[in-house]
């Protein structure tokens, strides 16, 4: 028997829909709410892509559909996505801002024939929840190891991690607590932190209590980086030596001008940086810039899902425009690139991008805050499901 959201697919008719003249791809991604800034990269991502290659693939208009995920609501997420698979007719899902709207829409990728290319959402496991996702971004172990190795290196010894109390969170802890100690270093304290809380006082404290010498943490980019970041300024942790290290995501460029001061010196580690020095960057930068309106406003999430874009359009040529998605998938195993954030693949067997890890500082530069990368670690898989 079908399950309910099979046989309302199957019903509509959209499970091997004929080629179109017009592909729809839906873009699920949070317009509004704490990570509306997310949704507003993504948009941009889209549209610096089409600005600078078109909208024609194939010999066919690809019409993007986009649809707003304002938080992790897995019953939403659902909703969102049947409407934009049984009434838009979308032909791709892109986007997906946070990890469990991602589990959410994966069971019915299958029966619906139609891939999911994730622009953001970073827990490991993700892509094993059904064989038509594909991410572009990047995951939580693949960020967090190249900063553990390097906290080694640094000669730190003990380490305090406060993370957010779900999936990407579990896997920024295990990723620096399991490095970290292999390099002989000692973990004091993980504190795990609720995703709706704005009060990061009593976890700070913690933090100063503990006897660390540095504090790494993760939290989901947004409104709770910034006010972690500005907690922590406000703490006299700096002041009595205890470093803030973390993955990028707490440094993102959109939030650094809220944030202020209070982030010069902060290093972390990510894929990604405005402030990336190349020729196609500064290219992705300028369209990217157009098309959001405000430069400071542009982050990391408008590189994956251009690179998204990129991928989705290779699926529809290797498809000739029919809805097949296993053949669509199977045509981007393997593929190699070169991004603005440096060389990428996508790994045959995780489905996940590989990519350069750069360690940075935030530095001001011409009077602004920028992402400065110090040094580079390529060819980095997800480190969760490396093998």
């Amino acid at each position: 028997m079908k399950s309910g959201a099979a046989a309302l697919l199957l019903a509509a008719g959209f499970a091997g829909s004929a080629a179109a003249d017009t592909i729809k791809v839906g873009v699920i991604a949070p317009f509004s709410g704490p990570f509306a800034q997310a949704g507003k990269n993504f948009k941009a991502g889209v549209e610096a892509y089409v600005a600078t290659h078109g909208d024609t693939v194939a010999g066919h208009k690809v019409e993007f559909v986009y649809r707003d995920l304002d938080g992790p609501d897995p019953g939403k997420a659902k909703s969102v996505a049947q409407d934009l698979i049984i009434k838009e007719k979308v032909q791709y899902l892109g986007g997906v801002y946070l990890t469990p709207s991602a589990f959410a829409i994966a069971p019915m990728l299958e029966e619906a024939n139609v891939p999911l290319v994730v622009f953001n959402a970073a827990t490991s496991s993700i892509t094993q929840k059904s064989p038509l996702i594909v991410r572009t971004s990047f995951t939580l172990w693949q960020t967090t190891v190249p900063l553990a190795k390097q906290a080694a290196k640094d000669g730190k010894k003990k380490i305090i991690i406060a993370v957010t109390d779900y999936g990407p969170g579990t896997d920024a802890e295990a990723a620096f607590r399991k490095t970290f100690e292999a390099a002989g270093g000692q973990i004091v304290e993980s504190i795990k932190m609720p995703l709706a809380t704005t009060d990061f006082g009593p976890y700070l404290q913690r933090a100063k209590d503990s006897g660390a010498e540095a504090l790494f943490a993760f939290l989901p980019s947004g409104a709770p980086t910034v006010g972690f970041v500005k907690a922590y300024a406000e703490s006299g942790l700096k002041e009595k030596g205890v470093a803030l290290i973390s993955t990028g995501d707490l440094t993102e460029e959109a939030g650094l001008p809220a944030i202020g001061d209070a982030a010069l010196g902060m290093r972390t580690s990510f894929h990604y940086s405005v402030a990336h020095d190349s020729a196609l960057n500064r290219a992705f930068v300028a369209a990217a810039s157009k098309a959001i309106g405000n430069a400071d406003e542009l982050s990391f999430p408008a590189v994956a899902a251009y690179d998204g874009v990129y991928v989705i359009t290779k699926m529809i040529e290797a498809t000739g425009g029919k809805q097949d998605a296993k053949k669509a998938v199977q045509a981007v195993l393997g593929m190699v690139w070169e991004s603005p954030r440096g060389p990428v693949k996508i790994d045959p067997e995780t489905r996940h991008v590989t990519q350069t890890i750069y360690l940075r500082e935030v530095v001001k530069d011409g009077g602004k805050l920028i992402n400065k990368e110090l040094s580079s670690v390529p060819d980095q898989p997800d480190w969760g499901l490396a093998k």
